[in-house]
């Protein structure tokens, strides 16, 4: 018989609180910066290219390290590897926010994304080891998925803040405080967790895992950009194969980076790809949200951010409801429902006709958030569960790759198939008088068709604004017409799927072959 799994106290969730200040700062990372783009133009003088770097190299430098860092961490331990990155991120963060050049400011957000790749797994697999009980630990990583999404959607919100009375450097300073703090109490609240029997990580696989990571984000995020080009086109033709070389070469290894027997148990690949998934369809409709609120309405970036807090309220009321939801009904339920309000969410968007329609757009917005919490939440807690706790660290990165994965499937097919739309439609209405220069740079982003419509004399400015706010808004609803359809499919294959996966008793990892498992 199995014994009862140990309660958390007050340090376990003192611990907590702790671990979720750098993952709401890793998160609001991936997008602080953004509104600090034209200050860092005018004082930096970056090309295009750099400057498209610097706002990239950041989350690429996670995506690509994260299954790396959560397989060091399981060597040397959690705790070690989360501070050591903690260290790392306050003085990266330092450096960016003092960069005297493109250059400079390149490097300290490379060496932010490889702190937080650090971070990212450390703080999860530590949870995954604090809370041993399953409901507190469904609650604790509720707790720590709300930071995630909430620092996602408040960093422009904070990063306008911090540039209405500072320079555009202050929007890196936040996080050094609590890097500080975390480095001050983490040594006291936080639990050390190592395996010993973990060998050192495989260097081949590890370079491996990060050319696959980098080559398919890449691939995907020039697809979005430019359309499926022939350079694309090979990047993600190098990921699969060196993908498919790295899957081979893992039960070879004494120690594999990646655990593919993991992927056996429909308790581990269900929940990851319905996860992944599911944050594609969130990430293909959220991603025309803000140019909406930016470019179609009008409003200033910090307008933007307050007409967001609605998605955060979703977000929040999702991540911190998912586990009293999970205490009534089956995971399988819980997954439908998550997604079908994913669904619904996106198929308000399908109902945005006109630039005027703000509060149909918000309102969807936020039902998608309140969609997207229970997902994150019981499907990353879903996916540590069913790992061994000594692998908890690369159970983590794998959840936590498999979301970076998503958010660039998601905008990379969604983009396209709604910016095709644009572009198509544009041809369609575009106004007669219009310069071939000024009509070439409106087709290709909206951004550069609003910049392009004001410097324009009246009346063809004016009436090529209205052609192309029309045409993206064409776009914005087919995406949100497709992203509910996906998302009514995913809640159906999540019933399906889900309905005869096992999932661990209690701490069964631990006392192998502790009780039967029990259905999700």
């Amino acid at each position: 018989m199995a014994s009862v799994p140990t309660k958390a106290g007050r340090r376990e969730w003192l611990g907590l609180t702790i671990l979720g200040l750098p993952t709401l700062l890793i998160s609001m990372d991936l997008t602080v910066l953004h509104l600090a783009l034209p200050a860092i133009s005018a004082d930096l003088k970056p090309t295009n290219t750099e400057l498209l770097w610097s706002v990239d190299v950041y989350g690429f430098m996670v995506a690509g390290l994260l299954i790396t860092m959560g397989a060091i961490g399981d060597r040397i331990g959690r705790r070690k590897l989360l501070l050591i990155g903690a260290v790392g991120f306050g003085a990266a963060s330092v450096a960016a926010a003092v960069a005297t050049s493109p250059v400079m400011l390149i490097g300290a957000r490379a060496l932010l994304g490889i702190a937080g790749a650090t971070l990212m797994p450390s703080t999860l697999s530590l949870i995954r080891n604090m809370f041993h009980d399953p409901k507190q630990r469904t609650a604790a990583i509720g707790i720590w998925s709300m930071c995630l999404g909430v620092g996602t959607l408040i960093g422009p919100l904070v990063g306008g803040a911090l540039l209405a009375y500072f320079w555009w450097g202050s929007v890196f300073l936040p996080a050094v405080p609590v890097m500080m703090l975390l480095l001050a109490t983490g040594p006291k609240v936080l639990p050390e967790h190592r395996d010993s029997s973990v060998g050192r990580p495989d260097l081949p696989s590890v370079l491996m895992s990060i050319l696959t990571v980098l080559s398919l984000v890449q691939g995907l995020k020039r697809i979005a950009e430019h359309g499926a080009e022939w350079i694309s086109i090979v990047l993600i033709i190098v990921a699969l194969l060196v993908g498919s070389g790295l899957i081979v070469r893992q039960p070879k290894l004494r120690t594999p980076l990646i655990d593919v027997r993991l992927f056996r148990s429909s308790a581990f690949s269900g929940p990851l790809t319905l996860l992944m998934l599911g944050v594609l369809v969130m990430a293909g409709s959220q991603l025309f949200v803000m140019q909406y609120l930016m470019l179609v309405r009008g409003l200033s970036p910090i307008q933007a951010g307050l007409w967001s807090l609605p998605t955060t309220a979703g977000v929040i009321i999702g991540s911190m409801g998912a586990p009293a939801l999970r205490q009534k009904v089956s995971l399988r339920t819980v997954f439908a429902t998550a997604l079908f309000v994913l669904g619904i969410g996106s198929l308000l968007l399908f109902f945005v006709s006109a630039p005027d329609d703000l509060a149909i757009t918000v309102l969807g917005s936020a039902v998608i958030g309140l969609g997207l919490g229970p997902l994150v939440t019981l499907g990353t807690d879903s996916v540590v569960a069913a790992a061994p706790p000594e692998r908890a660290g690369a159970a983590s990165a794998i959840s936590e790759t498999g979301t970076e994965l998503g958010t660039a499937l998601g905008i990379a097919v969604f983009g396209s198939i709604g910016f095709g739309v644009y572009r198509n439609t544009l041809a369609a209405i575009l106004p007669s008088g219009v310069p071939a220069e000024a009509a070439s740079a409106a087709r290709s982003t909206l951004g550069a068709a609003v910049a392009t419509a004001g410097n324009l004399p009246a009346p063809t400015g004016p009436r090529l604004l209205d052609a192309v706010r029309q045409a993206f808004i064409d776009g914005f609803s087919t995406v949100g017409l497709i992203c509910s359809i996906t998302a009514a499919v995913l809640g159906v294959v999540a019933l399906v799927w889900l309905r005869n996966a096992r999932a661990p008793a209690p701490e069964a990892a631990e006392q192998m072959p502790a009780g039967e498992p029990k259905p999700l």
